[in-house]
C-alpha cells in the first residue's frame, strides 16, 4: 500500500463513497485497485445530471491514481437497445467527456462487444436451471408479474425443461421468432416483495440492426442483466449509480452470484482486463442521489421530446440543460466541475437551486473573462464640440483586476450608447443621461446632453452632446458625475446579433403532475434575439466560445455554431447578478 495512503481524503471532496473506497483499500480488498466506469446509454445527449456522475467516476479514479493507487475509469456505452441509439449520441457523449477535462482508460468500450459472452452466460444459466424461455407475451407477463402489494404468479413456462429452453433460446437467437413471442427470464421468485426479482426478463427478441454489430443479433440483453456482467468482465471494483437503481441491486448481485466465479474470471482474463495472478472480486454496486435542479427537466426522454417537437433548436440549444447546450451558452468545464463539487455527494434526494449553477459560472467568468463593451439598443450620440477630423486611440484594460493587457478603442465625434441610458423625463433615482445632465463614458470623457433629435414619429434618434476635454479618465477636483455608461465608436463598431437566454421553464418543478404536461410550463420569453447591436472593435476577431463580460450587461460568449468571420453572434451566459428572485417573487 502506498506510503501516502493516509492522505487520500485530502484529494478531492470527502463523501461516503470515498470513505467506502478508503476502507476497501485499507482492507486490501482489491489489491490497490480502484476501477470505476461511466456507462451512458447512447440514446440522447448528456445533461448536467450526468456531469455529476462523470465527475464522480472519472474524478474518483483520477484522485486515487494521483495518490499512488491503480485508479482508472472506463467509458462503456450501454448499447443494448439499438432502436433508440445512434452514432450521433455516441460522438456527442465522447466530446462532452473530453470537454469536461476527463479521459477514459484505454479504448471506448461497448456492451455490444460483450454480446457473445452475455449470450454464453445466458446459456449457462439455463443449464444451471436458473433461467428459462417464457412464452408469455409482454402484456401477459405484466399481468402475471403482480403489483407492489400482490405477489406475482408463475409463468406456465417456468417448469419448461432445460433442453427445451436451450433449443428455444438458440432458435430465438437464429431469428426464427417474431418480436415479443418469447423471452428469456431468470428463475428467481415470483412472490418476492422486490418486483425486480420476480423472474425478470434478461433477453428479448428484437429483429433490428445494431449500430455496432449490424445484423448479427436478433436477441438483445436487458440492461439489468448486461450491466452487472459487463462490470464483472471489466474487473470493475466499484459500480457507482444513482438511487433509482437501489431496488435493482439485489438482481445485480443475484446474477453475478448465479454464475460461477471461474467463468467470469476466465472471460475477464480472455478480454485482457485482468491477469491470472490477480484476485478476482465481484464488483460492488453503490448508489448516490441523482442531481435534481429546480426550473429544469432532467429526463432525456422529455428533452428529446422538446427537440423532436421543435420547441428548442436542438440538443445544443443554450436553454437546454445538456452539456452541449451549457457549453454553447458559455459555461466552462471548470464551472461545471466546481458546481458538482459544491453540491456534494449524498444518499438523500434533494433539489438544488439553479442559482448555484449560475453562481458557479458567474464566479468563474468574473475571474477570467476579459471585459468589453456592447450596445444592445444603440442610440447615436454626436459630440458637437469634438473636432470632426480628430481621432484618438484609447487604451482600456481587458480586465480590472488581472494584468492581461489592454484593448484599443478609437474615439471620435460620433458614438453609440444604449437607449436605456437616456431618459427625457428621468424616473426617481435615475443616474444616467438626461437633457442638461452629465455622465462619464466608460474609460473616456464626461459628456453633457445639450439637444435631443427626434424623428417624425417623435422617437429619439440622436443626442447632441458636448464633451469636456479635461476629463479623460478622471473627474476634476470638486466635480461629481452621476453615472458611467458604456459606449462604442460609430466608425469602428462591429455589428452583432445578441441572444438573451433565460430559464426554459417558468415553474420551479416542471415535472410536478399538478402542473399537467411539462411543456405547459415553458417560458415564452426564454429567448430574445436582438439584432442591430454594436460591439467594440476588439470583438471583430473574437474566437468561437470566447467569453466576455459586456460591461453593465452580463457575461456573454461567441456562439460556436452560428458565429463566423464577419458575423458576430453572441449568447448571454448569465446576468451580472441574480435578478430572477426579484422578477419571479
Amino acid at each position: 500500500m502506498p506510503a501516502n495512503a493516509d492522505k487520500i481524503d485530502s484529494r478531492g471532496p470527502s463523501h461516503f463513497i470515498r470513505h467506502m473506497v478508503d476502507q476497501d483499500l485499507a482492507a486490501g480488498k482489491h489489491g490497490g485497485r480502484v476501477q470505476t466506469r461511466f456507462p451512458p446509454e447512447p440514446n440522447g445527449f448528456l445533461h448536467i445530471g450526468h456531469a455529476k456522475s462523470i465527475c464522480l467516476n472519472f474524478g474518483l479514479a483520477q484522485s486515487y491514481l494521483d495518490a499512488g493507487y491503480q485508479g482508472a475509469c472506463n467509458l462503456r456505452f450501454d448499447d443494448t437497445n439499438p432502436e433508440k441509439e445512434s452514432q450521433e449520441y455516441i460522438d456527442a457523449i465522447r466530446e462532452d467527456i473530453r470537454w469536461l477535462g476527463f479521459s477514459w482508460q484505454g479504448d471506448v468500450r461497448y456492451t455490444s462487444a460483450y454480446f457473445q459472452y452475455l449470450c454464453d452466460f445466458a446459456v449457462e444459466l439455463i443449464r444451471l436451471g436458473k433461467a428459462y424461455v417464457c412464452s408469455l407475451t409482454p402484456e401477459q407477463a405484466r399481468e402475471y408479474r403482480g403489483t407492489l402489494t400482490e405477489p406475482g404468479r408463475d409463468s406456465p413456462s417456468r417448469d419448461r425443461s432445460i433442453d427445451d429452453s436451450l433449443d428455444l433460446f438458440a432458435r430465438m437467437r437464429a431469428g426464427e421468432f417474431a418480436d415479443g413471442s418469447y423471452s428469456l427470464r431468470a428463475k428467481i421468485d415470483m412472490a418476492s416483495p422486490n418486483i425486480n426479482m420476480r423472474d425478470p426478463v434478461i433477453y428479448r427478441i428484437r429483429r433490428i440492426d445494431h449500430h455496432q454489430t449490424g445484423e448479427a443479433w436478433k436477441v438483445y440483453p436487458m440492461y439489468d442483466y448486461a450491466h452487472c456482467i459487463s462490470d464483472a468482465l471489466e474487473h470493475v471494483t466499484h459500480s457507482l449509480c444513482t438511487l433509482e437503481f437501489e431496488d435493482h441491486r439485489p438482481l445485480y448481485d443475484w446474477i453475478l452470484q448465479a454464475l460461477p466465479d471461474e467463468s467470469l474470471n476466465s472471460a475477464c482474463i480472455a478480454l485482457g482486463n485482468k491477469t491470472p495472478d490477480t484476485d478476482y472480486v465481484l464488483p460492488q454496486q453503490t448508489e448516490f442521489a441523482r442531481l435534481n435542479i429546480n426550473y429544469t427537466v432532467m429526463s432525456k426522454r422529455k428533452l428529446k421530446e422538446l427537440v423532436e417537437l421543435g420547441l428548442v433548436s436542438g440538443w445544443d440549444d443554450p436553454r437546454m440543460p445538456t452539456l452541449s447546450g451549457l457549453r454553447r451558452r458559455g459555461f466552462t468545464p471548470h464551472s461545471i466541475r466546481n458546481f458538482c463539487d459544491m453540491i456534494g455527494m449524498s444518499r438523500s434526494e434533494s433539489i438544488v437551486d439553479v442559482g448555484m449553477l449560475e453562481h458557479s459560472i458567474r464566479e468563474d467568468l468574473d475571474t477570467h473573462a476579459p471585459r468589453a463593451m456592447c450596445v444592445l439598443r444603440p442610440l447615436k450620440v454626436t459630440l458637437t464640440n469634438y473636432p470632426a477630423d480628430k481621432n484618438e486611440i484609447l487604451q482600456l484594460p481587458r480586465h480590472p483586476k488581472k494584468d492581461i493587457g489592454h484593448r484599443e478603442l478609437p474615439f471620435g465625434n460620433e458614438l453609440f450608447i444604449d437607449r436605456s441610458d437616456f431618459e427625457e423625463v428621468p424616473p426617481p433615482g435615475f443616474k444616467r443621461l438626461t437633457t442638461g445632465s452629465e455622465v462619464r463614458l466608460r474609460g473616456a470623457y464626461v459628456i453633457r446632453c445639450d439637444e435631443v433629435v427626434k424623428d417624425d414619429a417623435g422617437e429619439v434618434v440622436e443626442l447632441r452632446c458636448s464633451y469636456d476635454d479635461q476629463t479623460l479618465g478622471q473627474n476634476p477636483v470638486g466635480r461629481k458625475v452621476k453615472g458611467v455608461v458604456h459606449w462604442v465608436p460609430a466608425a469602428a463598431a462591429v455589428p452583432a446579433e445578441v441572444r438573451i437566454y433565460d430559464r426554459l421553464f417558468l415553474n420551479e418543478n416542471p415535472d410536478d403532475k399538478a402542473s399537467g404536461d411539462f411543456k405547459n410550463c415553458l417560458n415564452p420569453d426564454s429567448l430574445q434575439v436582438l439584432t442591430g447591436c454594436l460591439a467594440e472593435p476588439s470583438l471583430a476577431s473574437a474566437a468561437a466560445e470566447e467569453s466576455f463580460q459586456f460591461e453593465r450587461e452580463g457575461y456573454f460568449c461567441v456562439d460556436r455554431v452560428d458565429s463566423a468571420p464577419g458575423k458576430l453572434v453572441v449568447n448571454r451566459t448569465v446576468s451580472l447578478r441574480d435578478s430572477w428572485a426579484k422578477i419571479s417573487g
